[in-house]
């Protein structure tokens, strides 16, 4: 068990999980108050960056924070811009699927409201900035145990080391050990779905559009890589996931051709398919005194918005303008006051995703000829109601709500 000694470097922030949440919100609190002691423990050695071949939706209030950071010009070019997005609903045998809502168009001239981007591009780049920015990274090793008094807290790491630091924050993932560590319950429930990830190459370009299918069984999403690819995720009963992506390629090719269509001509499965559990975990609390939660340890969400990511990225924007104003202000960055600013600003935002997510799922992904009467009839008035659909789009871009001064490319 770590004990607080008095003479040890005492650091402002520690934080657990050097995944984008963690780095950005690192990089931010040390590009926005240089003489602010920051220090990043992962697991993962630099290396296993490169080897994460996912790609996510990166919205435009996250592309503004991480241009001013200095990240995005790292990769931009091999970003992909979502210039469109189509919305069907149908069975998985029918042989028509009806698009029932479109989305075009873009927040400012020149700025669509998403991009693709590779995993491995974005944290690499967050961890290379990181590092010249001053942040101290820590790995491969991970927070086993921690404790607090009235001005501090004490971490064991796992490799006997000790650290002190005025605030940790846990951005450890939906499965968070420190969360548990520090007491904090969650609200979860499993959908009985999970998520096939992979990528594939077609024969035709797909211009930058993105598709949603509405399935029986849970959504199917195209969404446009750089190049005549696109990457999927697509929601399916779990026995029936696993038995796809353990089974023989040729099953799994016909399956997926029945719900990907011909549109873009021949397809093929380029690099490993991976299925994950898919469920809603939300955090009773974000804070303790001298502990935070941020990103996927504070709320797991259905990638059915692909808001998941997104909302990471909220959570350390806010989180630092909180720490770095306190800061300026002479107060203590870890005080249960100066954090439960931070919990007020994002809880509430956290939870209404949930539970927008968690009731389009329940709403989509079934048999019910009624309720996907009711929902194609809402669709289709969506669509023609140009205001509504520009706030959607605004929505989707994250630039709704009281938005931290990071996401709109302003320095804190």
């Amino acid at each position: 068990m770590p004990n607080i000694r008095k003479d040890d470097e005492m650091l402002d922030v520690l934080v657990a999980g050097g995944g984008y949440v963690g780095l950005s919100l690192a990089l931010a609190l040390k590009v926005s108050d240089p003489t602010i002691k920051v220090a990043v423990v992962d697991m993962r050695p630099r290396a296993a960056i490169e080897k994460d071949l996912r790609c996510s939706a990166i919205a435009s209030a996250a592309e503004r924070m991480l241009t001013h950071l200095g990240v995005w010009q790292q990769f931009a070019e091999r970003a992909q811009p979502i210039n469109e997005m189509i919305v069907t609903d149908s069975k998985l045998r029918d042989t028509v699927r009806p698009v029932f809502l479109t989305f075009s168009g873009e927040v400012a001239p020149g700025e669509p409201f998403a991009h693709m981007v590779s995993n491995s591009d974005m944290v690499g780049a967050l961890h290379d900035k990181a590092i010249a920015a001053g942040v101290e990274i820590i790995s491969p090793d991970g927070v086993t145990f921690f404790e607090t008094d009235g001005e501090s807290v004490a971490i064991e790491l796992s490799s006997g080391a000790t650290r002190n630091a005025r605030l940790l924050v846990a951005a450890d993932g939906v499965r968070s050990r420190l969360r548990d560590l520090a007491g904090i319950n969650t609200v979860h429930w499993s959908y009985g779905q999970s998520g096939i990830v992979c990528t594939v190459e077609h024969e035709r370009p797909h211009e930058g559009r993105a598709e949603e299918h509405f399935l029986p069984a849970g959504p199917f999403a195209i969404l446009p890589l750089a190049g005549n690819r696109s990457s999927l995720v697509w929601a399916e009963r779990t026995s029936v996931a696993d038995n796809l992506v353990k089974g023989d390629d040729f099953t799994f090719d016909l399956e997926l051709e029945r719900r990907f269509g011909h549109h873009l001509g021949e397809i093929r499965v380029a690099g490993p398919c991976n299925a994950y559990p898919l469920g809603l975990t939300l955090a009773r609390d974000f804070v303790k005194p001298r502990f935070a939660l941020a990103g996927d340890a504070a709320h797991g969400i259905h990638p059915i918005s692909g808001q998941g990511l997104n909302l990471g990225f909220r959570d350390a924007a806010a989180l630092a303008e909180v720490i770095v104003e306190a800061r300026r202000f002479g107060q203590d960055i870890g005080a249960f006051d100066v954090l439960e600013k931070y919990q007020r600003w994002r809880r509430y935002d956290t939870f209404q995703m949930g539970v927008v997510t968690d009731v389009l799922n329940r709403l989509f992904s079934n048999e019910s000829d009624v309720l996907r009467s009711a929902r194609d009839f809402g669709l289709g008035l969506v669509d023609r109601l140009p205001g509504l659909k520009k706030m959607f789009i605004r929505e989707a871009a994250g630039l709704t709500g009281t938005v931290p001064r990071l996401l709109t490319g302003e320095a804190i």
